[in-house]
């Protein structure tokens, strides 16, 4: 029924009468309970029936190779964060704690970092860690020979690292680096297997067992995991993305689990359901190619940030859930966020045409909005978006595709105007998310070329402190907002259908579906 009244809205284009009359979406909100009775649904099975095992609904299929050190997607290494692990591992509250190391020492220059491997640790194939394993793992992402492999500049900073016995590894630095722990949740990987592409493995708490190309993936519980093991036996990972179909799916009983989820779809839920909250810990934007016209201009940029009305894409395409954010950073990770850029540019459709105006676009222009097609709430905002944008003579014209046509021509190949998609970062560090608007950087999708940027990133990357660290971080989000290198929207609110019967499910600072802890209650 919302999405009827967002629709009929949309249409009759009363937009401008809706935003007098919309209220302050900030504040706290529950879910509503669905209104279908759900009689027509099988019901649960008994426990003593019950296989111990569940059905997981992602909106994408993973990237074609599974290795982690290749991996593109956020939605693949949200699923294969339950395979894959680093020496270090995040946790819920943001912390690093140990994983396949057992301990590690830093010395009192902090240049020396030395991780003593877990005893006893196994990869999912059996082969026990070791030290050389480690050296393998590291080494491969500092200057990769394999070309799949994704560089990790952040370890640059690496003179050399060394296994000192067959369960010692030890990494050099060339000058300290506040935030060298944080890059350690890379994968540590076999050295002596080649099939990372096809059949991963890994020391998580569920290894993988197989893959069907656009229907699902197949997890099972590793029972020599070296912590505490998960409490499902197996976990299918089952791909819809037709949005259409994801209610359907789940009244039906064919699927347990489903992330990121609107709250229209939420509402129409029924009783079988319980809905976890949290964030996305996704910067959603609309990404603008700051390479083609007209959005090489700034005016034009800063144009469409005073013309978008952040609060009314909340409250009429979310339900009000969501948290406003004015920059390349999102509130999860605390000291970094800077939260006096979030209402830098204020809805101001006279001060938006001014500036189109100057710009040499008095009558606006047109423009299409590339949308990957099977995340609704990216289309929802676009579809608010676009008439929003009427308002100041700019005709926007979505265009959705195809998760796989996305990732190719969108962002690899930076074939587009604008984007409407959320940014994640791989590791609890500032770098991960402000790295990518570098000029040099390879996945500076947005191509984005500013020098003073540059320098900012630079300064913060090589600062001695974390308190000069930090400020350079906020200077560098304070030039993307000043700039308008994109039109930042919100960290979306993370809303996730849980059947009724299964609990455990905890969120992360970071974009990862953890389902180690999730079991049945009876």
């Amino acid at each position: 029924m919302k999405r009827k009244l967002l629709e009929v809205l949309l249409l009759l284009g009363l937009l401008c009468a809706v935003l007098c009359g919309c209220k302050d979406g900030s504040a706290a909100k529950t879910p509503e309970d669905g209104q279908t009775s759900g009689s027509n649904e099988p019901a649960a099975q008994p426990a003593e029936t019950r296989a111990n095992e569940i059905t997981v609904g992602i909106a994408q299929d993973l990237d074609e190779s599974l290795d982690p050190h290749k991996v593109v997607a956020a939605g693949t290494k949200e699923v294969m964060f339950n395979v894959f692990e680093g020496l270090m591992k995040p946790t819920p509250e943001g912390d690093l704690i140990p994983a396949v190391a057992e301990s590690y020492e830093v010395s009192d220059d902090q240049l020396v970092y030395t991780f003593t491997i877990r005893e006893g640790i196994t990869f999912h194939n059996g082969d026990p860690v070791t030290a050389g394993d480690v050296v393998y793992s590291i080494t491969r992402c500092i200057d990769p020979a394999d070309p799949g492999v994704f560089r990790i500049d952040a370890l640059e900073t690496v003179v050399h690292v060394t296994n000192v016995d067959e369960r010692t590894v030890q990494v050099r630095l060339k000058e300290p680096n506040t935030e060298f722990l944080s890059y350690l949740t890379l994968a540590i990987l076999p050295a002596q297997y080649d099939q990372q592409d096809t059949a991963p493995v890994g020391t998580g708490p569920f290894k993988y067992v197989s893959r069907a190309a656009q229907d699902n993936i197949v997890l099972e519980r590793y029972e020599d995991y070296w912590g505490e093991p998960a409490y499902l036996d197996k976990v299918t990972f089952k791909i819809i993305e037709n949005a259409d179909s994801i209610l359907m799916s789940l009244q039906s009983g064919a699927v347990d689990i489903f992330a990121h989820l609107t709250s229209t779809q939420v509402a129409q839920l029924g009783e079988e359901f319980h809905i976890e909250e949290g964030t996305m810990n996704l910067v959603q934007a609309m990404y603008l190619n700051n390479a083609e016209a007209p959005f090489d201009d700034v005016r034009v940029r800063q144009a469409l940030c005073y013309a978008i009305d952040r609060q009314q894409i909340l409250d009429l395409a979310f339900d009000g859930y969501g948290s406003l954010i004015g920059s390349s950073m999102y509130p999860a990770f605390g000291k970094y966020f800077d939260d006096s850029l979030t209402n830098y540019y204020t809805h101001d459709v006279e001060r938006a045409k001014a500036l189109l105006a100057d710009a040499g676009y008095p009558d606006g222009f047109a423009m299409t909005i590339t949308v990957p097609s099977n995340y609704q709430p990216h289309i929802d905002t676009a579809q608010v978006i676009v008439e929003q944008l009427k308002q100041v003579g700019i005709r926007a014209e979505i265009l959705p595709v195809t998760w796989e046509s996305w990732l190719n021509d969108t962002y690899v190949g930076r074939q587009f105007q604008a984007t409407v998609v959320g940014v994640d970062a791989s590791t609890m560090t500032a770098r991960a998310l402000l790295e990518r608007f570098v000029s040099t950087t390879g996945n500076n999708f947005i191509n984005y070329n500013n020098a003073e940027y540059d320098a900012l990133f630079q300064q913060a990357i090589t600062a001695k402190d974390d308190a000069a660290q930090t400020a350079a971080y906020k200077q560098a989000e304070a030039n993307l907002t000043e700039n308008a290198a994109n039109v930042y929207i919100q960290d979306l609110a993370d809303l996730v259908a849980v059947r009724k019967g299964l609990e455990g499910l905890r969120f992360y600072p970071i974009y990862v579906l953890d389902l180690s802890g999730v079991r049945y209650t009876a």
